[in-house]
This record gives structure tokens, C-alpha cells and sequence, in this order.
């Protein structure tokens, strides 16, 4: 991991406020964060360990957290390798186009 993600304040980066629970308040400030350029396409997210312990949350949050957004195709995840940034506004789908029908 380089210096810059080490360094990231991630309870700075990440707002977690609003309803919902934890691991929800999460997922949707991780997603917020992706589509918004701060966490850019590749960049390696912190272990769910060492993310838990910035913000002072347990494992589990951030673990349901990051297994949505891999289910969601935000994220990726491999064994023995990083969870990284999948999404870009380059691959992102296209918005369907309602079909119109005639008169």
C-alpha cells in the first residue's frame, strides 16, 4: 500500500452521517466517494481491518460494507490481494432509454 492511501483520513473522506445503519451509512459514503472521483478507478481500499480501526467501527461493518459494493460492481475483491476501485465514470452503463411505443 503506498504512502498516500496509508495516509488517507478515511473519517475525513467518508461521511457517515444520516440515517440508516453503520454498515449502510458506510456503503453509501464508499459509493459517494467512488462516483465522485475521491477514490479513483484501481485505487486500492484499505484492509476491512485497518479501516475498521479509523473509524472506530468493527470489522463487520466494513466487511458487509465492501461486500455490497463488490455485489453492486464498485468494487473488487481477490484473495491475498486489495479490494480496489472497479467503477469509473468511463465504464459506467449507459442509462436506458424508455421505449416509446406509437400513437
Amino acid at each position: 500500500m503506498s504512502a498516500s492511501q496509508t495516509n488517507l483520513a478515511w473519517d475525513v473522506l467518508l461521511d457517515l452521517s444520516g440515517p440508516g445503519s453503520l454498515h449502510r451509512r458506510l456503503t453509501r459514503a464508499l459509493r459517494g466517494a467512488i462516483t465522485s472521483g475521491r477514490l479513483a478507478h484501481g485505487m486500492a481500499l484499505p484492509p476491512s481491518r485497518t479501516l475498521a480501526a479509523a473509524l472506530g467501527c468493527s470489522r463487520w461493518t466494513v466487511t458487509e460494507a465492501y461486500g455490497q459494493l463488490v455485489a453492486e460492481g464498485y468494487l473488487e475483491a481477490r484473495v491475498g490481494s486489495a479490494t480496489r476501485v472497479r467503477w469509473s465514470p468511463v465504464n459506467e452503463p449507459m442509462p436506458s432509454r424508455p421505449t416509446v411505443t406509437g400513437p
